[in-house]
């Protein structure tokens, strides 16, 4: 009996201590965030407006050219069949809004980007059936396809491809402006960042595409909004700051798509406030440009820093030339090693060997949804090939796997007592996050160097603190690690590419060789710590997951360091 009630005590116990630790990560969740995104989420939950289905008015008449925008990748198999995030599906199957496949693939499905995708002109008739399809199965304010974020996307695709030459029909133009009468009503003050980027962007394709007084209104609210925004989202070095590279190729199209209309319909820009922003917008361009190709690999596409995956953003080459098509200098140099103090990212370049750094905060503290527990990782490319990755991005949502992927063990930095650095919790959240300490990077001379600390540990016992220092030169990259408290196990992991044949040499993995697909070899030596092999994955596209393998390095009384070399 005495058993019994004991058991039921420590399953209460639990049970409370678990709901007390739930309560305390959920007030460091929310302590951060600003005034409006509380009072707007209750709006935006208890408030549906009801559609407004008048008529469309009257289309502006274009007085520039549209040039061609950036192509997004094709994603139609057929005349009603998909392939979004590695996975197809069909309209017989799954419907617009069918369980058969998750949120994300469904808002795929709603955005519309497949319109402008390479070699679309060949598929006319399959997209003029869709949109009439779309039409008729998606009644007005009903599901995924009318929540606020496809919604903005899909009111800018239909515009971009009519401005391409295409012709919307009578029943789409009034669809079109059904959509934008509802985003007005629906704007995502709750969630701010790059959402209410894409809302603010649909009205003003919208406010330029159609004429009349309720075009300007909306037309007036999108520019007001950017106002605010454009200066706050993209920072001085030309980053965005969510601090995704992926995401940072979004709002760079973005930008390019609003600077392409702004010389379609000139007059719509006119007025002294309007030219002011847009300068603003030309001025920022080039910045953004030298940040996302500082951002990029050898092999030209982005580096994996917090939620960041292949094939959904265009990459930057084709930026680039939808660049130069509108008239920005945009210049290609990717052989120079830079410090992005305002992101806090550095790109540190010697030879063959490229290295991109993490000096940077989890993200903008009120808009930590797209980050990692990632501070003080890295990335490594050497001979033109990826060597140490970080995990990637394969999924959305609230998973495990989700989880697991944004966690601090699947990236190329250190974990304390196997915990994240940052709380990531839930698919989006962060409640206490790391703050990183005294970056300094030195760019000068034949070694590139950079050292960091970061906090993210402190609520640990012995409040431990993380430090690393990076040296690259032409021919090895150094990487040592150090942690204040000796009384906790510390790890640093390496991930290697997939592509790369891994052979150890000694058995206790303290040297050993990566085999590159070219033949060449890249040496690891741990001259300080206790090394091992762990399996793992590599996610460059979402619904991709590809084995690989990873090298791990137990800090020694707090210490630990590792020498990679080639020639």
């Amino acid at each position: 009996m005495g058993r019994s009630v004991g058991q039921t005590n420590c399953k209460r116990i639990g049970k409370n201590t678990l709901f007390v630790d739930f309560l305390f990560r959920y007030w460091h969740t929310i302590r951060h965030l600003k005034p409006i995104q509380f009072y707007a989420r209750l709006w935006h939950r208890f408030y549906s407006p009801i559609p407004d289905l008048r008529s469309a008015p009257c289309i502006r008449r274009k007085k520039g050219v549209w040039r061609a925008s950036a192509c997004s990748h094709p994603s139609m198999l057929g005349p009603k069949k998909f392939k979004f995030l590695s996975v197809e599906g069909a309209l017989s199957e799954v419907g617009w809004d069918g369980p058969q496949r998750d949120k994300l693939w469904r808002y795929n499905q709603h955005y519309f980007d497949y319109l402008n995708a390479g070699e679309s002109v060949s598929r006319k008739d399959w997209q003029l059936s869709l949109l009439s399809n779309w039409i008729l199965n998606n009644e007005p304010g009903k599901g995924n396809g009318w929540e606020p974020y496809p919604t903005s996307l899909r009111i800018v695709n239909w515009i971009k491809w009519s401005l391409s030459g295409n012709t919307l029909s009578p029943d789409c133009q009034n669809s079109l402006a059904v959509q934008a009468r509802w985003l007005s009503k629906r704007l995502e003050h709750h969630l701010l960042g790059n959402h209410l980027f894409a809302n603010a962007k649909a009205l003003i394709f919208a406010g330029v595409f159609f004429e009349g007084l309720e075009s300007d209104a909306w037309f007036s609210t999108g520019m007001k909004i950017l106002n605010e925004q454009v200066p706050e989202q993209i920072l001085a070095d030309g980053g965005h700051f969510e601090r995704s590279t992926m995401y940072h190729a979004l709002i760079f199209e973005d930008m390019l798509d609003l600077c392409n209309l702004a010389e379609t319909h000139p007059d719509r820009f006119e007025s002294s406030f309007h030219q002011t922003q847009l300068e603003d917008w030309y001025q920022k361009i080039p910045k953004m440009c030298e940040w996302m190709q500082a951002m990029n690999h050898l092999d030209g596409e982005i580096s994996f820093f917090n939620d960041a995956a292949l094939g959904i953003s265009l990459n930057g080459s084709e930026l680039i030339e939808y660049g130069h098509r509108l008239g920005f200098d945009v210049k290609v140099n990717s052989n120079q090693s830079v410090w992005m103090q305002e992101s806090g990212y550095a790109r540190i370049l010697c030879d063959n060997a490229l290295a991109i750094l993490d000096l940077a905060p989890i993200a903008p503290d009120y808009l930590p949804g797209h980050g990692h527990a990632d501070t003080l990782s890295f990335e490594l490319s050497i001979f033109g090939h990826r060597i140490l990755v970080n995990s990637g991005t394969s999924c959305y949502g609230t998973s495990n796997e989700r989880l697991r992927q944004r966690a601090t063990s699947a990236h190329n930095t250190v974990t304390i007592n196997e915990e994240n650095s940052s709380e990531v919790w839930g698919g989006f959240r962060v409640a206490r996050r790391a703050r990183v300490l005294s970056p300094k990077v030195d760019l000068q001379g034949k070694v590139k160097s950079a050292v960091c600390s970061h906090d993210g540990y402190k609520r640990l016992a012995g409040k431990p603190i993380h430090k690393r220092e990076w040296k690259l030169s032409d021919d090895c990259f150094v990487v040592r690690d150090e942690v204040s408290s000796k009384h906790v196990s510390a790890v640093a992991r390496f991930h290697f590419h997939p592509s790369l044949d891994i052979i150890s040499v000694t058995e206790d993995l303290s040297y050993g060789y990566a085999i590159l697909p070219c033949g060449r070899k890249v040496k690891w030596k741990i001259e300080l710590g206790l090394g091992g092999i762990e399996n793992t994955s590599w996610h460059p596209k979402f619904g991709i997951s590809i084995p690989s393998k990873c090298l791990k390095v137990k800090l020694i009384n707090g210490s630990s360091q590792i020498c990679w070399s080639w020639n």
